[in-house]
């Protein structure tokens, strides 16, 4: 089953945002790509929707991108802290309805979700705990480079895992992925046994085929 096409528009197209473009490209959804350097937008042109330079703290003209029709709005702006936190504001303030954003640290972070962003990633910080993750397990980092199909994704619990120990899910045989790592609140939690049991809220790292982790996200 496949999932059904979303609208993004991405803010900020460095190396997480110019990445995060072309895989929602290649999932089949619409991507509106934007950014102030003309050569980042030229990069990107050919593998998204639509690539526009513009200036995204100017009000009139984030208003014009009709930010409401999205299903999500990601702010990915880099150093410049102040042209993050001002375009989380003007995108919230035009109606995004699901809002996520990059963050340098914790006081940027908090800043963000005081401007409305319903979700902050430390993309830098998460790419370590990965790097953690596949230095102790191997096989895992193969399995990425062998095959373009493998991906990783980070997703909240779905509310049927919740309560169940990752043996009682079955996991591995029921949906064909591995639970990597499970982000619970300021815990990083990297030793997982069959015993380990979900909570709400729950922030698994998960491997497996793009085609499985899509049915996952489904059930979320």
């Amino acid at each position: 089953m496949s999932m059904q096409q979303k609208q993004f528009a991405v803010f900020g197209i460095g190396r997480f945002g110019s990445a995060l473009c072309k895989e929602l490209s290649e999932m089949g959804h619409e991507v509106l790509a934007i950014d102030t350097s003309e050569e980042n937008v030229n990069d990107i042109s050919p593998y998204v929707t639509q690539a526009l330079q513009l200036d995204a703290t100017d009000e009139e003209a984030v208003h014009s991108l009709g930010l409401r029709n999205f299903d999500a709005v990601v702010v990915s702006i880099g150093s410049n802290l102040s042209d993050s936190i001002m375009t989380t504001l003007l995108c919230k303030e035009q109606g995004a309805k699901y809002l996520l954003a990059k963050a340098s640290d914790e006081l940027h972070a908090k800043m963000l979700k005081k401007m409305g962003a319903d979700r902050v990633v430390f993309p830098e910080r998460d790419m370590g705990v990965r790097v953690a993750k596949t230095l102790v397990s191997p096989r895992l980092l193969d399995l990425i480079n062998v095959s373009g199909d493998y991906m990783m994704a980070d997703i909240v619990a779905p509310a049927s895992w919740v309560g169940k120990t990752i043996q009682e899910i079955d996991i591995r045989k029921r949906y064909h992925v591995s639970v990597l790592v499970i982000n619970r609140a300021e815990d990083v939690m990297l030793n997982l046994t069959a015993q380990t049991r979900l909570e709400a809220g729950d922030n698994l790292l998960i491997l497996g085929h793009r085609n499985d982790i899509q049915r996952i996200e489904e059930l979320s």
